[in-house]
């Protein structure tokens, strides 16, 4: 492990001057953005100031092959892909890489993650005893591994020709590569270090054992040779965002599973399968993992791909328990699902669909929420309702009950119960009337105003004639940011309620673009408040320090000549929606699941394929980050940074 000072130390940029240079007036902003309402906030009064906290020294933008961060700052290297969990000491070398070694290493392609601390006097198992503990020295680091690039794992591919050509034993190695890692860490003298041989760590992989429960389980949909029951799967794939419960479980998304299957949907006798995975994605050209695991070639097994696309929640703290899949929340490409947890009230859910023209979804339980009560708790997320949101002009906004037999869910139109309901929950959606959005990812609940924020990344495909109040640009390519605002005061809203309103918090993109169309819009009370470096494209991940700022990880920047990155900006008062420049990544990396340590001196995050550019390939990559050695290739990876002081992230 390496750790040190890595400050960006050069084109510094003053913090406050230049905020006050490059945005237009709000009018010209609001004009040329079709009509979208930047409001002064969800809170009854606003909080001027509230943004003086994020006091750190702004970067720049730029495209390298290094990663920076703000001067005083430091970053600890805790995790790369190949990183063992185990004891054992043997050097990774990918070119010797085995299936079963790859099971006791740390994943590829690392994406959302949960810090889940540890009590000091408990041990495994004892999830209600972690669940109080707010130890921020000692954790688990629960991380997503969303996808595979066969052409950046292993020597000998090309980006075209690892598609269709990947060898039986890479696809072995990938298979156990993607999914899920569970690694205990602890803060030491020398940084940020996972404890190897931990009784915690652990692997999910697409040969871990799953059960499948809620209203779908065991329907004949998801029944397939290997499990006529239809209530048990073999693993999980696509793991991009997720959440964590105040009942100690992690939740992890399955999202874009379609490109793991293989095979013509045409050829598929049920029509309404066949529907089914074109709307997925899955065809004769993707890639060949079904030619080695049968059960990813829909000629085979044509309902395995509807064991896939749900919320996966799995208890950290029991390495020897049974993750559930949760059909309840839903069949789409899940970004992820966050939750909002009120003593006494049910739990709300809120998650996106991460694909153009997809949805926003919320799931409220049937039971409540009883702090400390977990055996109760863990019940929640397999009974209730899930919704569709409906975005309407002028700010109001409703939420849309997927019930069988209401409105058009009904066996007229192809749904003969609630789990087919579940399992076409975007043909469900559509039918009901909900606004199709710019690509939803991250939905999250900001804990300090109680307001919900959709992270709408871009929708290149949306049509001049397809625009709507939520989603106000043809075309989008820089993506937007809309704030959701449920009944009530701050701290007392009301999440259950049917509608809330809504307003745009920020529009993605240059305040100084030529094309009006693509101008962003950031904050409404102080225009000119946003430095040649603040602006971004591409919101993605979120995630809110305990003072309520927001933290944004984009997914798109190098498309408009810098580097992906995360922008902090506060969500009330004078600078509200105002981004500053906090990270940014090596070149061809996307930064995602930004997580706070509960005492806010620790942010974590994934750096995800670094190096992923035109003909950068193991055999000749554009870089070597993070080891920059050349024995080894860009190794996907997961830091943590700190303030050299020992202060809070961002002030």
């Amino acid at each position: 492990m390496t750790h040190g000072k890595q400050p960006d130390s050069t084109e510094q940029t003053p913090s406050n001057p230049q905020r006050r240079t490059l945005l237009k007036t709000l009018g010209a902003a609001t004009a040329a953005t079709a009509g979208a309402t930047l409001l002064p906030g969800c809170t009854q009064k606003n909080t001027p100031g509230a943004q003086e906290n994020l006091g750190f020294k702004e970067i720049p933008h730029r495209l390298d092959f290094t990663h920076h961060i703000p001067q005083g700052y430091s970053t600890d290297r805790v995790l790369s892909w190949g990183d063992p969990l185990d004891a054992f000491s043997e050097p990774f070398n990918p070119e010797k890489l085995t299936a079963p070694e790859q099971a006791r290493r740390f994943g590829y392609n690392n994406d959302f993650i949960a810090y889940m601390p540890l009590a000091e006097d408990a041990g495994p198992a004892e999830g209600d005893r972690h669940c109080l503990s707010r130890n921020s020295e000692r954790g688990l680091l629960c991380v997503n591994h969303e996808y595979t690039q066969p052409h950046l794992m292993f020597a000998g591919y090309s980006e075209d020709s690892a598609n269709r050509g990947t060898s039986d034993d890479h696809i072995a190695i990938e298979q156990q590569a993607c999914g899920h890692s569970v690694v205990e860490i602890e803060k030491t003298a020398h940084g940020w270090q996972p404890v190897a041989g931990s009784p915690y760590n652990r692997r999910l992989s697409l040969t871990t054992t799953m059960e499948i429960v809620g209203p779908a389980a065991g329907d004949r949909r998801l029944q397939t040779n290997e499990d006529p029951s239809g209530t048990r799967v073999f693993g999980t794939v696509g793991n991009c965002a997720g959440g964590k419960t105040p009942w100690g479980t992690v939740l992890i998304a399955e999202e874009g599973f379609g490109g793991a299957f293989q095979g013509d949907p045409d050829n598929i006798a049920d029509e309404t399968e066949a529907r089914n995975h074109h709307a997925f994605g899955i065809s004769p050209d993707n890639r060949n993992w079904g030619d080695y695991d049968r059960r990813f070639d829909i000629s085979v097994e044509p309902n395995e791909p509807n064991r896939f696309g749900w919320m996966v929640e799995y208890d950290p703290y029991d390495p020897q328990s049974t993750p559930r899949k949760l059909t309840s929340l839903g069949r789409f490409e899940h970004e992820g699902f966050t939750l909002v947890s009120k003593p006494g009230q049910p739990i709300v859910a809120y998650g996106g669909d991460d694909d153009e023209h997809q949805f926003v979804y919320r799931f409220v339980s049937r039971g409540i929420y009883r702090p400390g009560d977990n055996h109760h708790n863990r019940a929640l997320l397999t009974e209730g309702t899930l919704y569709a949101g409906q975005f309407s002009e002028g700010g109001s906004g409703r939420w849309l009950p997927l019930v069988h037999g209401q409105g058009p869910l009904t066996a007229a139109n192809g749904f003969r119960n609630q789990a087919d309901v579940l399992v076409d929950a975007r043909r469900a959606a559509k039918l009901l009337g909900a606004t199709p959005m710019d690509r939803p990812e991250d939905v999250e609940t900001n804990p300090v105003n109680d307001c919900t924020y959709v992270m709408l990344t871009k929708n290149k495909k949306r049509k001049p004639d397809e625009v709507n109040a939520a989603n106000p640009r043809a075309r989008n390519t820089a993506g937007h940011v809309l704030e959701i605002v449920p009944p009530g005061r701050s701290g007392e809203r009301d999440h259950v309620s049917d509608t809330f309103r809504w307003n745009t918090f920020l529009l993605g993109g240059n305040p100084n673009a030529e094309n009006p169309a693509e101008r962003g819009a950031y904050g409404q009370q102080q225009p000119g408040n946003i430095s040649p470096h603040g602006w971004f494209a591409n919101p993605d991940n979120v995630a809110f320090d305990q003072r309520g700022n927001m933290w944004i990880a984009t997914d798109g920047c190098e498309s408009f000549g810098f580097h992906d990155g995360l922008w902090a900006m506060a969500t009330e008062g004078e600078l509200r929606a105002a981004p500053k420049h906090f990270f940014g990544c090596p070149e061809g990396g996307e930064i995602c699941g930004p997580e706070f340590t509960p005492d806010g001196k620790t942010l974590f995050v994934s750096v995800q394929h670094p190096a992923d550019a035109d003909n950068s390939t193991f055999d000749h990559p554009i870089h070597r980050w993070p080891d920059n050695n050349p024995q080894l290739p860009p190794r996907p990876s997961v830091l943590a940074i700190h303030r050299d002081d020992g202060g809070l992230v961002g002030s």
